[in-house]
């Protein structure tokens, strides 16, 4: 039972951690970010394995380092000079169509690594990029010349009605009671839309949204209609 509750209590910990860092995912974390994450993970293994490690031994590292965390970030948020000691600066990989070398073997940047974040972009002609930035992550992001970029409504004049952000107000046959009176919508509301559509059971819907316009999406659960 001891080694249950230990390992409750540390698990919590290093999700409360993980929190305080923000939602991003592993390939999106900086250096600092990357090296706290795998050291809290190294911490908390220790008092899990050996029960003769008191528990306190990996507790207190681990909110010591949370901390730490926490003090850089807020000078990472003040100082420019300490952000770009600490997570570096973006580099510009690609300059009117021609690879800056220099750049590449400074980030340690494969020829690869960078065509196959082109490729993500959905780039296979590099002299159609205007501009690529390695950014603090890892990532590429590319900026096309004007006219290699694809059209928009806006270029060609078009006026779209903006739909506006989704919500679901039914989930795998529950209805979600605070987002149907955020949208200021009621249960005989949705009953009726889900009668026009031949749904007679709220049970059936697996997904059901409603934007701004109230537009409906509905998709109904296998074997269901």
């Amino acid at each position: 039972m001891t080694a249950v509750i230990r390992t409750i209590i540390l698990y919590l910990l290093i999700i409360v951690g993980i929190r305080l860092m923000g939602k991003r995912q592993i390939g999106e974390l900086e250096p600092s970010e990357l090296v706290l994450s795998l050291i809290i993970a190294d911490l908390a293994a220790v008092p899990m394995q050996d029960f003769g490690t008191p528990l306190i031994m990996g507790v207190i590292p681990i909110l010591t380092l949370l901390c730490l965390s926490a003090i850089l970030s807020v000078l990472t948020v003040k100082s420019i000079r300490f952000r770009a000691l600490l997570c570096s600066r973006p580099s510009i990989v690609i300059q009117d169509g021609k690879i800056i070398v220099g750049e590449m073997r400074r980030n340690r940047f494969t020829i690869d690594e960078l065509m196959e974040e082109l490729r993500m972009a959905g780039i296979t002609d590099l002299s159609q990029v205007k501009y690529a930035v390695l950014e603090t992550t890892g990532r590429i992001s590319v900026l096309p010349y004007a006219e290699a970029r694809p059209v928009t409504n806006q270029a060609m004049g078009l006026k779209v009605q903006e739909k506006g952000l989704p919500t679901v107000v039914v989930s795998d046959g529950r209805v979600l009671s605070k987002n149907l009176r955020a949208r200021n919508l009621s249960m005989g509301w949705l009953k009726g839309e889900l009668a026009k559509r031949g749904v007679t059971d709220v049970r059936r819907v697996f997904l059901l949204t409603v934007d701004e316009k109230g537009n409906l999406y509905l998709t109904q659960k296998e074997g269901a209609s």
